[in-house]
């Protein structure tokens, strides 16, 4: 028997239509489009303007835009595993009413929290279940509200995040395509670099964590930058290395849209020609664990059955890491 690799087959999406654009971030902060764009590559951002709906609604629709596009029955899926940072609830897995709601009434759903490395880290653990060989289908859908906890008077984070969602399924492969290498790594270090304050068990809600807007994200930039920029180039490389691969074996980088910046220093590390780096940051800012699943739906129809691509990402915590895989369809 042949050995048992997991592939994508199958990716969804979906963004808000609210667009915020840099011109309307003027008006809010004290900053302008070139000093955006000069220092993040961001142009817009998507928002989910209705309050009365979380992160639970764009994974909804991203899973429905994939089972539609792919004609997938959701009573075959085995297994759900929800990539967010901004989940609906604290207790309640938004993964499991995920499920509920789009009809995947036979699987197992829970959430997956790595900051910006949800999605890359929930690729490595949905790859390994299918490795297994006990689950045939499993949907990774990454997806976070970020405009939910974002502060719109911090011009050092309301400029960098949007919301979104994207989803792919994993399905067992025989002939050696899919997932084919990972490194994934973390370091505490990150904790007081990038993160929410208060609201969990360290300092639970009170008045007080209210009144001093600590429940809003905040991040050290200068640090988040250096760290990212050094560890997502060395992630990368290594993979690169491990697996006897040079840039000209290379089709396609699929990196975290964080930063233009910190994209660039990772494809020239890779020594990378620019039109084999994909980016929509320009469109979307950073939608935390959506980020990598809507680079794969913009630029499904240039993938080709065999195209080895190379993701890369980095997180809050600190989290980072690649993943070396091989595309396993070309788009009908």
């Amino acid at each position: 028997m042949n050995k048992i690799t997991a592939a994508i087959t199958a990716v969804g999406a979906y963004v808000p239509d609210f667009v915020l654009t840099n011109k309307a971030l003027e008006v809010m902060v004290d900053t302008n489009d070139e000093w955006i764009t000069s220092r993040t590559g961001i142009k817009e951002r998507r928002i989910l303007k209705d309050d009365s709906k979380g992160t639970s609604f764009l994974a909804i629709k991203a899973a429905q835009d994939l089972l539609v596009k792919a004609n997938i029955d959701p009573l075959e899926i085995d297994l759900l595993i929800m990539a967010t940072a901004t989940p609906d609830m604290p207790v309640a897995a938004t993964g499991v009413y995920v499920a509920t709601e789009i009809g995947a009434t036979n699987a197992f759903a829970y959430d997956l929290q790595a900051a910006c490395s949800s999605f890359l880290f929930g690729m490595s653990t949905a790859a390994a279940y299918i490795e297994s060989g006990r689950y045939k289908k499993v949907l990774l859908i990454g997806a976070d509200k970020m405009s939910s906890i974002v502060d719109y008077t911090d011009r050092s984070t309301c400029i960098i995040f949007g919301d979104g969602a994207g989803a792919v399924l994993f399905e067992p492969n025989y002939e050696g395509l899919g997932l084919q290498d990972e490194y994934l790594r973390s370091d505490g270090i990150g904790r007081d670099f990038l993160k929410i304050d208060a609201g969990g068990s360290l300092n639970p809600t009170s008045l007080e964590t209210i009144k001093e807007n600590r429940h809003n994200i905040i991040q050290d930039g200068k640090t988040v930058f250096k760290y990212a920029v050094t560890n997502m180039a060395d992630s990368s490389e290594l993979i690169l290395k491990r697996n006897n691969l040079t840039n000209e074996n290379v089709d396609w980088l699929i990196p975290h849209q964080a930063n233009k910046r910190i994209i660039d220093a990772t494809a020239n590390r890779m020594n990378l020609e620019d039109s084999k780096v994909l980016m929509n940051i320009e469109k979307y800012g950073n939608t935390t664990s959506a980020t990598l699943p809507l680079v794969l739906s913009d630029f499904e129809h240039v993938f080709k059955k065999g195209d080895t691509l190379i993701f890369a990402a980095f997180g809050g915590g600190f989290t980072w890491g690649s993943i070396y895989l091989k595309w396993a369809y070309d788009k009908k």
